[in-house]
């Protein structure tokens, strides 16, 4: 069972105005549906909003999961607003899971749009750019745990995940910590995070929807990480064993198509993280790209995103070359290896080549095989 928490439905149809004009954009959903299903994946994360594709695009996705197509839709709806009335409003008018996704506090590394404390390495004088400020974050955080609605952005750079934090101090201070962690609050990417605030976002139950592919591909000492930050602050973005360590609930995606729509390449590049200490073990990355996609979705009763008996039948076949219990390469094991002790396996992940999809099961209805 895979769930992929990401704009891939949106991102793959965004595709040039005259073919969608000829195929129909409810043709091409459908056709990224099916690449999910075809994946492995029976959920997807939308992050719709007025500047990403507007009501109708929105309206159209949300008919195509009514239609019984198979894929499930959990949308989240970008837009900000002031007060706990707005709120609710949004979220009828919708249907909406949240009002998070893509409202963007900040832009990304490679535009040198990220919002950073410091220059770009590559770039003296550029910071980045600030979308949101702090008084507009805390309203819409404000507004949402007072309506008990999940409230989300987009947030890359230190400035704009030090915006955050102090715009959440600010709500926890009003409403209290339960009534913050009962909103399931969530930041997409989050990359640039310290320990401090790691612990402060865990102790408030704010989920961190991150994506394992960025690291693979732009981490390292050569990477566009480092060309962008330099080696040493470069070395410090994804940092998943951290956020582990601090009880920050992890749930891992694509951001399809920035990476490919594959979730065990996002598991692989969990466990082998480029920067030594930052990886988490498969079964950690495994739970986040599974359980974790469900509760950053609102739904933590211990069985969805599972295979135990009670449990919704949604899951996947796959074909691999052998099974291991595996821990992150600069970790100690924490479980047994021993077959006779039941740990689950996992298949073994080879550099560049991921299990193949053979059924796709979502609540007992194939999708795909």
């Amino acid at each position: 069972l895979a769930e992929d928490k990401d704009a891939a439905l949106t991102a793959i149809a965004a595709v040039t105005s005259d073919t969608v004009g000829a195929v129909g954009s409810t043709t091409v959903s459908a056709i990224a549906a099916s690449a999910a299903a075809a994946a492995g994946v029976v959920a997807v994360h939308e992050c719709a909003g007025p500047d990403i594709g507007g009501r109708d695009d929105w309206r159209e996705l949300r008919a195509l999961g009514e239609a019984s197509h198979g894929v499930e839709i959990v949308g989240y709806w970008g837009e900000a607003v002031t007060s706990a009335a707005r709120a609710r409003e949004l979220i009828a008018e919708t249907g909406a899971r949240g009002l998070g996704g893509d409202l963007f506090v900040d832009g990304a590394l490679g535009s040198h749009t990220a919002w950073l404390h410091q220059d770009y390495a590559d770039a003296p004088g550029c910071t980045g750019f600030c979308h949101l400020d702090l008084d507009a974050v805390t309203a819409h955080l404000w507004a949402c745990t007072e309506a008990q609605v999940t409230a989300g952005f987009h947030v890359i750079g230190d400035a704009a995940v030090a915006t955050v934090v102090a715009a959440l101090e600010r709500v926890v201070e009003k409403f209290g910590v339960p009534a913050v962690a009962r909103c399931g609050h969530r930041l997409e990417h989050l990359e640039m995070v310290s320990a401090e605030q790691a612990a402060k976002l865990g102790s408030w139950g704010v989920i961190a929807s991150m994506q394992p592919a960025f690291d693979a591909l732009w981490g390292g000492r050569e990477g566009m990480y480092a060309q962008r930050l330099g080696a040493e602050r470069a070395a410090g973005l994804n940092p998943f064993a951290l956020l582990a360590s601090q009880g920050v609930p992890l749930a891992f995606g694509s951001d399809s198509p920035v990476t490919a729509l594959d979730p065990w390449a996002a598991v692989r590049a969990a466990a082998n993280h480029r920067t030594p200490g930052s990886a988490v073990s498969m079964r950690a990355a495994f739970a986040a790209s599974t359980r974790g996609g469900w509760r950053a979705a609102g739904i933590n009763d211990g069985l969805t995103g599972t295979l135990v008996p009670g449990a919704p039948a949604s899951y996947a076949v796959w074909e691999t070359s052998a099974l291991a219990v595996e821990a992150p390469s600069d970790s100690v094991q924490r479980w047994s290896t021993d077959p006779r002790a039941r740990v689950p396996a996992l298949p073994v992940l080879e550099p560049g080549a991921s299990p193949r999809c053979r059924r796709t099961v979502h609540r007992g209805v194939v999708l795909h095989g």
